[in-house]
C-alpha cells in the first residue's frame, strides 16, 4: 500500500528537499497534498513530478495562475488549507509541516487531526505554540518527529531511555559564515556576506539567525519545550564541521554522539521511512573530521545573542513568541538594507528588556489567535522602534 503524504510549504529549502526524496521512490506514495504561498514556476515543476492530488496556493496572484494553467488537469486547487481540510477525505500517513516562521503555526495546528504522523521543521511554530501542538497531537493521537537536525539527534539518542537518566546535552553551532570575522567590522557586514554559510545551503532568514546565533537560542528553547528537559542541562558549543549534532551525557556514565553530513535530506530520510529498512547512499565516515572535531566556546561578545537565552525558562510563555517576532522583523530589515548587522542584537535587546514585553513571560499562550495578534504587533513595534532610532 502507498504512503500518503502531504507537504506544507513544499516550495522552501525542507520541502524540496522532501520533494525529491519522494521523486526517487515515486510507487511507494501517494501525494495527497502540496502547499505553496506564491512560487508559481517551483509548483509546476513539482506537479509534473509527482501528480499531487490536491494544492493549496495561498497567493491570490499565484492561485489564479495556476488555477487558468490546470483547468484541464484532475487537481483539485484550493487557496486555504481549511478549505482542503474541509474537503479532504483521506488519513494521511505523513505530514512535512515546512512553512517558515509563525505563520506555519496555524497550518500545523489544523493539519495534526488528519495525519498520523507530523514531522515539523518549523521552530518557530514548535517555540511559540508547542503546548497547543502538544495538545493537538494527544487529542489525535498523531505521531510526532522533530526535523531540525539537532532536535532529530537528540530524539535519536535518546531512544530507549529514561529522559531523567540525561545529565547533560550538548547542542552543536557551527558559528555560521562569521566565525572567523572581525569583531570590529560587525557592523560593516553586508547581508550577502551574513547568508553565505560554509556548510549548510538554508534560507536568507534561517542564514541570518545562524550568524547571529539566536538560532541556537531558539533551537536550545525547542528542544526544552519537546524532550521536557530542564534548560539547565542544555550546553551550546561551536563545532565549525557540523559533524556532530548532538552530544548527550547520560547519569549511568555513557556519552552518546550523533554525526551526520550537512545535508537535511538524511533527518527527513529517516523520519519518512522511520523503520522500513531503505537505505540511503551517503559518504563514508570521515576521519579526518573525527580527528579534528574542533569544539569552542561561543564567543558571547561575538554573537551576544546567545545571552537571551538566560531570559527564558522551563514554562511555556508569550515572551518567546515576542522574541521570534521581533527578531523575524529585524532580519527583514537587514536584509532589505535598512538596519546594520549589529543593530539586530541591539534593537532586539531593547525589545525583550522593555517592561512592556517583559510581562509576557508569565502569560501562557491560550489559543494561536493570542499568538498571532502578539506577533502582528510586536513586529509593528520594533518597525517603529528602529525608524525612530533613525531618526534620532
Amino acid at each position: 500500500m502507498k504512503t500518503k503524504i502531504a507537504i506544507l510549504g513544499s516550495t522552501g529549502s525542507i520541502g524540496k528537499t522532501t520533494v525529491n526524496i519522494i521523486k526517487n521512490d515515486k510507487n511507494s506514495f501517494d501525494v495527497i497534498l502540496l502547499t505553496t504561498n506564491k512560487n508559481y514556476k517551483e509548483i509546476l515543476r513539482q506537479i509534473l513530478i509527482l501528480k499531487p492530488k490536491n494544492l493549496v496556493i495561498n497567493n491570490i496572484e499565484s492561485f489564479e495562475k495556476i488555477k487558468k494553467k490546470l483547468k484541464k488537469k484532475k487537481i483539485k486547487i484550493f487557496s486555504n488549507l481549511k478549505y482542503f481540510l474541509k474537503s479532504n477525505k483521506y488519513k494521511i500517513d505523513y505530514t512535512m509541516s515546512a512553512i517558515s516562521g509563525i505563520e506555519g503555526l496555524a497550518p500545523t495546528l489544523n493539519m495534526i487531526k488528519y495525519t498520523k504522523k507530523i514531522a515539523i521543521a518549523n521552530k518557530e511554530s514548535l517555540i511559540c505554540g508547542w503546548n497547543l501542538i502538544k495538545k493537538e497531537l494527544r487529542k489525535s493521537k498523531t505521531q510526532f518527529v522533530p526535523i531540525d537536525s539537532e532536535h532529530f539527534s537528540i530524539n535519536s539518542l535518546l531512544a530507549n531511555k529514561n529522559n531523567n537518566n540525561v545529565e547533560e546535552i550538548i547542542i552543536t553551532a557551527s558559528g555560521g559564515p562569521l566565525l572567523n570575522y572581525p569583531i570590529k567590522k560587525f557592523n560593516q557586514i553586508s547581508p550577502k556576506e551574513a547568508i553565505n554559510h560554509p556548510n549548510w545551503s538554508m534560507g536568507k532568514k534561517i542564514s541570518i539567525d545562524s550568524a547571529t546565533l539566536i538560532n541556537k537560542v531558539f533551537e536550545t528553547i525547542e528542544a526544552q519545550r519537546i524532550f521536557d528537559i530542564d534548560l539547565s542541562k542544555f550546553k551550546i558549543l561551536v563545532h565549525p564541521k557540523s559533524y556532530i549534532h548532538a552530544i548527550i551525557k547520560f547519569k549511568d556514565g555513557l556519552t552518546k554522539i550523533l554525526a551526520h553530513d550537512t545535508d537535511m535530506k538524511i533527518p527527513i530520510f529517516n523520519s519518512i521511512y522511520a523503520n522500513k529498512r531503505k537505505i540511503l547512499k551517503t559518504k563514508k565516515i570521515n576521519i579526518e573530521y573525527l580527528n579534528n572535531l574542533n569544539f569552542q566556546k561561543v564567543d558571547d561578545k561575538k554573537f551576544p545573542s546567545i545571552k537571551f537565552l538566560k531570559l527564558f525558562s522551563n514554562k511555556q510563555s508569550l515572551y518567546e513568541t515576542v522574541m521570534v517576532a521581533s527578531n523575524d522583523e529585524l532580519v527583514n530589515l537587514f536584509l532589505n538594507g535598512q538596519i546594520r548587522f549589529t543593530d539586530i542584537h541591539y534593537f532586539l535587546k531593547k525589545i525583550l528588556n522593555s517592561n512592556e514585553f517583559l510581562k509576557f513571560r508569565r502569560i501562557k499562550p491560550q489559543n494561536y489567535k493570542q499568538i498571532e495578534d502578539l506577533n502582528k504587533y510586536v513586529r509593528l513595534k520594533t518597525l517603529s522602534l528602529s525608524v525612530l532610532s533613525k531618526k534620532c
